[in-house]
């Protein structure tokens, strides 16, 4: 049996007694009932609980509050025929504004006097009471405030009709006049400027600020001419004074309703229901629970969630509206059974997607349930519903990360997420070359294989596993070290043409990739400047890009250059900041230039760049561009690596022949699977080593 609290909470926490003397007396007999032990007096006291409720619209206080309500009512109708009566006493030439300000003066007023007589019986007419008192109060300075802007608008108007044409021409042809002698002194002053620069007196940064400090003087003095224009200075103040009516009136009524948010915290509500039922009975419905508790605006958001959930989310899960699939049904049949037409993969990405609708129908189901639910049990304690203005404040001070992030959320929905689980779904397929347009679950098959390293696909599997490790630890590590020792070499002060070795070192950073891959493949090809070279110097028949080691050693050694220029670019900017008196110390200390190196410039570097390192990692594991341009995977071991890759063939290059080349795309998409979880694993663990991470600055 749920029970009534004695005391009544407010928004702050503040605790109030009961108005409501029938609810109060609930309260009381349920504290005695839950503190007798005796179980005969324990009866007694749900006796005489069950009666007071039976004789509940008899009870004094309930009668009395029916009363009330009546002439509520009775008032409320009255007061809109008074209200308009009213309206026709004013003059009619009045502000707009002001006119529906007295109007809502006149109703608040007449709300004052009758609500006040009942303060004590509800405290529902205690918040009408302060609520009106607060508009009274407050509507008078409003009113007086555009009464004064609208004097001094009406006065500005006056002026202008009262402008001489004649002074302002003249004052205009003055305003010329003035504008061609400061555009010639500033062109004098700029001219001047520039000669000092010529000459090394200034800076190139001081030349340019001089400059835009002339010229922002220029501007300032040609405003100042403007306003003595009377025209113009009177066209600015109308402008102003319109601006500042608006803004002042809007700042008034947002005072006004913050107020009576305020006033709303700190009086509780009573109400007899002791337990939430409207979220449940209304959960199927986002929206109509939020129109039940009063928040009607908010009720119209959570009824736009309901026509999504049921026109667009439920019809699409069930195969509605589908361009071939049958919705998440279609993730079962996988088009078996269809038309020649029909595609599975189709079936399959509908199904992913209507799973995905469901889920955010889910989400918005939840989120209306909870919202109600919170309302409701506020309610109860004695919190009053939130209104739109104390709503949208919320929303713009808690829930701003969320409201600005749910637009990207719904991107990675549907372009990362989907695609995601589609390959992850695929993975678990027979999608090859003879089932291309239908195919069927073949649950791990394609996983067994890989690990197995049996099959057409899964054979090579290992072989190429193990090259894509030695690949990328090699290559970027040389990458790494290339760039550290680079930019520890520009960075010593004995280095002279710092500014030129930089150039030429940032370079490979700076150039298209391609277009070095390209140049390196066509020169160590046969009949290649450096394959002749290497034929001359060795007097034998060199042929790198048809030897699987050259070829793989090649590759390390093109994107160590690559890689580097990034390091390089890193690492010096790192260098740059680290304070010069720390090697200072340290060489008082005795250290040697290693020392120095080891426990002062290493670290420091580390710690600024060693996530960006680890991506480095991550990157050169899934480098599709280097292998493909260079050699497309080859030299080519139909004996070792069958037909489908060549031996310097990576994971992601192998991928790319197995879905794109080949058409193996469930064994592809396995693999795909693998690599991501194994890059996501390793980089984990690189982040997780590094002390940025471990210190929480990552």
């Amino acid at each position: 049996m749920a029970t009534y609290s004695l005391y009544l909470k407010d928004n702050i926490g503040n605790e109030y007694e009961r108005k409501n003397m029938y609810l109060l007396e609930l309260a009381r007999l349920d504290e005695k009932i839950s503190e007798e032990t005796d179980k005969e007096e324990r009866m007694a006291l749900q006796k005489e609980r069950k009666s007071l409720i039976a004789n509940k619209k008899k009870h004094q206080h309930n009668v009395k509050l029916e009363e009330y309500r009546k002439k509520e009512d009775e008032f409320l109708k009255s007061i809109k025929a008074e209200e308009s009566e009213y309206e026709k006493t004013l003059p009619e030439a009045l502000n707009k504004q002001v006119r529906s300000l007295k109007a809502r003066m006149f109703h608040h007023e007449k709300r004052m006097d009758f609500y006040n007589q009942y303060v004590n019986l509800t405290y529902e007419a205690d918040f009408k009471y302060r609520e009106s008192r607060i508009h009274v109060e407050q509507i008078p300075e409003i009113i007086g405030f555009i009464e004064v802007i609208e004097g001094e608008l009406a006065q500005a108007f006056e002026e202008k009709d009262n402008i001489d044409p004649k002074d302002d021409a003249k004052m205009k042809e003055e305003l010329k006049s003035f504008k061609r002698e400061a555009k010639e002194k500033l062109d004098l002053e700029i001219k001047k400027v520039k000669e000092r620069r010529r000459e090394g007196i200034i800076s190139s940064k001081a030349e340019t600020n001089a400059i835009k400090e002339l010229k922002r003087e220029y501007k300032n003095q040609l405003k100042l001419k403007e306003y003595k224009i009377p025209s113009i200075e009177n066209k600015d103040l109308i402008k102003g004074k319109k601006r500042e009516l608006a803004n002042g009136v809007k700042r008034g009524e947002k005072i006004l309703k913050a107020d009576v948010a305020d006033t709303r915290r700190k009086i509780p509500v009573e109400f007899e229901k002791n337990r939430p039922m409207v979220a449940y009975l209304t959960s199927l419905i986002p929206g109509l629970g939020q129109l039940i508790n009063g928040q009607r605006r908010k009720a119209l958001f959570f009824f736009l969630a309901t026509l999504f959930i049921y026109f667009i989310a439920i019809p699409y899960a069930l195969g509605y509206g589908n361009y071939q699939g049958e919705g998440i049904s279609g993730l079962v049949s996988l088009a078996e059974g269809g038309a020649r037409i029909h595609k599975s993969l189709i079936f399959m990405i509908e199904g992913v997607v209507s799973i995905f609708l469901i889920l955010i129908a889910i989400g918005l189901y939840y989120a209306s349930f909870r919202d109600v639910l919170k309302t409701e049990k506020e309610m109860i304690k004695g919190i009053r519903p939130s209104n739109w203005f104390e709503t949208k404040r919320t929303i713009f001070q808690e829930g701003f990360p969320y409201v600005t992030s749910f637009p990207a959320m719904l991107v990675i929905v549907f372009i990362v997420l989907v695609p995601v689980i589609t390959t992850l779904l695929l993975s678990f397929t027979n999608m090859n070359p003879q089932n291309q347009s239908k195919f069927t679950w073949v649950g791990i098959e394609n996983y067994r294989l890989i690990a197995l390293g049996e099959g057409l696909a899964g054979s090579v599997f290992w072989l190429i596993f193990t090259w894509t490790i030695i690949w990328t630890l090699v290559a970027t590590t040389l990458a790494i070290l290339l760039g550290f020792f680079l930019a520890l070499l520009v960075n010593n002060d004995r280095i002279k043409g710092k500014k030129f070795f930089r150039t030429i070192y940032i370079l490979p950073w700076a150039v298209p990739a391609f277009i070095t891959i390209m140049f390196f493949s066509v020169m160590v090809a046969p009949g290649g400047v450096i394959t002749e070279i290497l034929n001359s110097v060795f007097n034998a028949r060199i042929e790198i890009k048809n030897d699987t080691v050259m070829t793989r050693a090649a590759l390390i050694l093109i994107q160590g250059w690559l890689g580097s220029a990034y390091v390089f670019l890193l690492t010096t900017g790192v260098l740059q900041a680290i304070p010069g008196d720390l090697y200072e110390a340290a060489e008082i200390d005795g250290a040697s230039s290693f020392e120095k190196l080891r426990r002062i410039t290493v670290p420091l570097v580390l710690f600024q760049i060693a996530p960006l390192l680890v991506t480095q990692y991550t990157f050169n594991f899934n480098n599709f561009s280097v292998i493909f341009l260079f050699n497309s995977g080859g030299p080519f071991d139909p004996q070792r690596y069958g037909n489908l890759a060549g031996s310097s063939d990576l994971l992601i290059s192998y991928v790319y022949k197995l879905a794109l080349v080949n058409q193996y795309q469930a064994i592809a998409a396995a693999i795909t699977i693998f690599i991501s979880l194994g890059v996501m694993f390793f980089a984990f663990l690189g982040f997780r080593r590094s002390k940025g991470f471990r210190e929480g600055r990552l």
